[in-house]
């Protein structure tokens, strides 16, 4: 019995130890990925040792002799153990609960905690593997964990531990573009899924939209510039074949005045036939009280609005003083509104080729303004410096303005320059007072093909030839010296009107038709010099007291005959001449001095306006 108690001594001794060596490596070592087998003592060898202790004597004796071997197998593996603990039972009670109290301490410290095992992740098609795998490892990504998705400032994505691992190791570049990175560039993508959508061939259709779209803009560009150019071509077109056939008429009309007054050059102009003037004449259509008090002055029609303006002085000087127009209806031949745009009187008044209706008036308060007939306000005010005594405007470009002041200046003025005049065009004689002006388009014509401004003092007259660069140079026309009143012009035949008053030499009114004329300077040069062949003299009364304005227009019957209508003093009348024969064809009558005659036409209606201080009298051909 002792030899057996000594024996399971160190066999319980022996078990001990390889237990304590068991469980000393179990926690140096990671926890296996599987559970661990639950120890229990063999009932089987425990019932063999109470039968026969000869048996247990052996175990004791294999114990000591193998307990190298036992310690090897522990360290292998854990299933092994139980075989280790085939000892005999005590001979005491007390060895076999403490033997008991063991076993059941290596029963808790085998349930270790094991490693959870990560998802699996489901299979990925092939196409999607590169998108979604680390570069570094060539696994997938997770969204959370250690290997969660992760990036770089050169935008490459891997796994955090990867990425980490190979920043501390390598020499702090991107595995993919070799770009410097270190630890703190890695940034952590928080996503739950991650999915970059293949936009190639969208990023290539915005391209190709674009370049389209430019490329259609700047079609639409050259287009807008080609129809431009096609309306400037256009325009230029319908001028050179209406030169063209203002040409082809001026030499038939010679031809034909050539074969039937061989040697004359004053028959320019075709008559007008006896028997169609004494068909039809002027008749009284209607007449307007303008001013109760007087003092109209002049007058003007717009042919875009239909409307005939008069100045007038104020009809309510006391609220609101100065001067201004008072526009007459011809469509319906009725009055309207006074419009106050001066504070002194009104010389001038001009209607361009614009279609907005912008009336250009001057007056003695050393002002040129430009009022809007569609507002009835004045839109443009011009200070001259000096009172003004007559204005037109530039048929060639409506940008540009004339007019005519007391010194006998002539100021131009630019509508796109607000302040002040764009040129001066300085008188080169007397300075007499600018009593007319009017402006000459440029037109094909065979005696003044140039454009230019005639302008009339009480001296004299000069036409100002525009050259290019908005340049004018002077030609002073042959008139008789002193005593010019008025000029005026008729563009289509280049013949102008110079009205005189009677002189010692001419007791009566006299009214000189003069064809405008021009010549080259020399044979080699290309300047030319202007001037002016009477044609036809028209005699009026002997009294002209007044700065009366007349007229020289085509005949309403448009068989190229031209008139020529004077206001005449001492009968109160206005006296209608054929310019072709000088005849006397009409002697329109009046209760006062005729001021101002404007021909216009409404409908294909001529009528023909007369003012005097008071009243406008329109009469109608027919």
């Amino acid at each position: 019995r002792r030899q057996q108690r000594l024996g399971g001594s160190q066999g319980t001794v022996r078990a001990r130890a390889a237990l304590d060596n068991y469980f000393h490596l179990s926690r140096t070592q990671e926890p296996t990925t599987g559970p661990a087998p639950h120890l229990e003592p063999s009932h089987g060898v425990q019932d063999s040792q109470e039968h026969s202790s000869g048996e247990t004597v052996e175990v004791s004796d294999s114990d000591s002799s193998t307990s190298e071997e036992e310690e090897d197998v522990v360290e292998a593996a854990a299933p092994l153990i139980p075989s280790a603990q085939e000892t005999p039972p005590a001979a005491s009670s007390e060895e076999h609960g403490s033997h008991e109290a063991e076993e059941a301490q290596v029963q808790p410290k085998q349930r270790t905690p094991v490693r959870q095992v990560e998802p699996s992740v489901p299979a990925v098609p092939a196409d999607e593997e590169e998108g979604d795998t680390c570069a570094i490892c060539f696994e997938q990504w997770t969204n959370a964990g250690a290997h969660r998705l992760s990036a770089l400032r050169c935008g490459h994505l891997f796994g955090y531990t990867c990425i980490d691992r190979w920043l501390k190791g390598q020499a702090g570049k991107c595995p993919q573009c070799n770009k410097k990175a270190k630890r703190s560039d890695i940034v952590v993508l928080y996503a739950r899924t991650l999915k970059a959508l293949d936009t190639s061939e969208q990023e290539r259709m915005k391209s190709c939209l674009e370049k389209e779209q430019m490329l259609r803009r700047q079609a639409e560009l050259e287009s807008a510039q080609s129809r431009l150019q096609l309306q400037v071509l256009t325009d230029e077109c319908s001028k050179l074949r209406r030169q063209v056939q203002e040409l082809k008429a001026l030499v038939a009309q010679h031809n034909g005045s050539g074969s039937q007054q061989p040697g004359s050059s004053r028959s320019c102009l075709p008559s007008s036939l006896p028997s169609s003037q004494s068909q039809r004449k002027y008749h009284l259509e209607k007449v307007f009280l303008v001013s109760q008090t007087g003092n109209c002055r002049v007058m003007a029609f717009c042919d875009s609005l239909s409307c005939l303006v008069v100045s007038q002085p104020s009809p309510q000087s006391t609220f609101i003083p100065g001067c201004g127009v008072k526009m007459l209806s011809v469509a319906n031949l009725k009055s309207s509104q006074y419009i106050p745009i001066h504070s002194k009187q009104i010389r001038g008044l001009a209607f361009g080729s614009r279609a907005d209706g912008l009336l250009l008036s001057a007056a003695l308060d050393s002002t040129l303004k430009l009022t809007s007939l569609a507002t009835n306000t004045v839109v443009q005010t011009y200070n001259t410096g000096r009172p003004v005594w007559s204005c037109c405007w530039c048929l060639d470009d409506t940008n540009y303005i004339y007019a005519g002041l007391v010194n006998g200046s002539i100021m131009i003025y630019d509508l796109r320059d607000t302040n002040s005049h764009v040129q001066e065009l300085v008188p080169q004689k007397s300075k007499c007072p600018m009593v007319s002006l009017s402006y000459l388009p440029r037109m094909a014509s065979a005696s003044l093909p140039y454009g230019g401004i005639l302008a009339g003092t009480l001296e004299g007259a000069c036409f100002w030839e525009q050259k290019a660069g908005n340049s004018y140079r002077p030609h002073h026309l042959p008139l008789e010296p002193g005593g010019c009143i008025d000029i005026q012009t008729e563009t289509s035949t280049r013949h102008c009107l110079a009205t005189y008053r009677p002189s010692k030499n001419n007791p009566c009114v006299r009214c000189v038709m003069m064809e405008l004329t021009c010549s080259p300077l020399t044979e080699a040069s290309e300047d030319v010099v202007c001037s002016s062949n009477p044609v036809q003299t028209f005699s009026a009364g002997p009294t002209c007291k007044l700065l009366t304005k007349n007229a020289i227009f085509q005949s309403p019957e448009e068989d190229g005959s031209v008139f020529v209508c004077a206001g005449d003093e001492a009968s109160n009348s206005a006296l209608l001449w054929d310019a072709g024969s000088g005849s006397l064809l009409q002697k329109l009558q009046a209760d006062l001095p005729v001021l101002d005659i404007c021909p216009l036409e409404v409908n294909q209606t001529h009528l023909l306006a007369t003012l005097t201080e008071k009243m406008v009298k329109i009469y109608k051909w027919q």
